[in-house]
């Protein structure tokens, strides 16, 4: 079998939008290589090998500056491809860990060290079986102590349902690609509407990534837009954006240059793009972290 091919575009273009300082792409993941970080034996998917050493060069080219890396399900439960990406940004990248609800304090601890701040939990068919929501919520009885926050990525059919449970949160909650709601079926529809009524509740916060995910369109996926401007303009506090580079799991592989100039579009004003790209995850994710040790 031959190996996997790159999700990720070979030369994005360079973007016409010009970044703020302090710009964070607040969802990202590293893949490898496989050598060094082996994939997870029982993983969903087998991708090809997406270096930090890439997502560093793509974030010079870009303007970025500040990230968020969400360890991936091809990975598993060991959290050390993210950690040692976190490591060569001194405390300008941070990390969220994928655990399972019977994680020890002693290794949520060691991970805090490291430049964590937050556990993700995949509701998604196509990841496979995962956790049971309340013992995720569970779980963030002991994140609080820590600081941390919990990260849900789910079916836009589920958000409705899993919304009783994510208000027993003992900590924020962060809602992955807004919600992975359908773009095609415009912003009325009731998966779209269960966010909403989930965001307004202030300890939720949502990525407006993935409009190349939830699209049904090709590049500039302008299907997406008005969910993302519809969250900015009703939450402009508790919003991020990021690429979702490498693009796991996609048809068409996206050009990130084209995904930095849809921005523009999403958040058209320049107070719009501070608060999206440099204040929101600064006050959030505590930038530039203190970094206790090194993996």
């Amino acid at each position: 079998m031959s190996d996997p091919k790159p999700s990720f575009h070979p030369s994005p273009s360079r973007p016409k939008l010009r970044l703020p300082a302090g710009a964070c792409d607040a969802h990202v993941h590293v893949f490898g290589p496989h050598g060094r970080f082996p994939f997870e034996p029982e993983r969903p998917f087998t991708p090809a090998d997406a270096p930090k050493e890439k997502l560093f060069a793509l974030h010079a080219a870009m303007g970025i500056e500040r990230c968020v890396i969400v360890q991936s399900t091809c990975h598993g439960f060991d959290n050390s491809v993210v950690a040692d990406a976190i490591a060569a940004k001194n405390g300008e990248y941070c990390g969220v860990a994928l655990l399972p609800v019977t994680v020890t304090d002693v290794e949520l601890r060691r991970l805090d060290a490291l430049g964590f701040c937050g556990v993700r939990f995949n509701f998604m068919q196509h990841l496979g079986k995962g956790a049971r929501i309340e013992d995720a919520i569970a779980l963030t009885n002991r994140l609080a102590g820590l600081g941390w926050h919990l990260q849900v990525h789910c079916e836009s059919s589920l958000i409705a349902q899993l919304s009783p449970w994510l208000k027993r949160s003992a900590v924020s909650v962060v809602i992955d690609h807004m919600g992975r709601v359908d773009s095609s079926l415009g912003v009325d529809q009731p998966a779209f509407r269960a966010l909403l009524e989930l965001m307004r509740d202030e300890r939720f916060l949502v990525k407006v990534s993935g409009a190349e995910r939830n699209s049904r369109q090709d590049a500039p996926w302008e299907d997406s837009i008005p969910f993302a401007r519809a969250l900015i303009e009703e939450f402009p506090k508790r919003t991020f954006w990021g690429t979702d580079w490498p693009h796991p799991n996609l048809p068409a592989v996206p050009d990130d240059g084209v995904l930095v100039d849809l921005l523009s579009e999403i958040a058209p004003s320049e107070q719009q793009r501070q608060a999206l790209l440099v204040d929101n995850p600064k006050r959030f994710y505590g930038f530039p972290r203190k970094l206790v040790q090194k993996p």
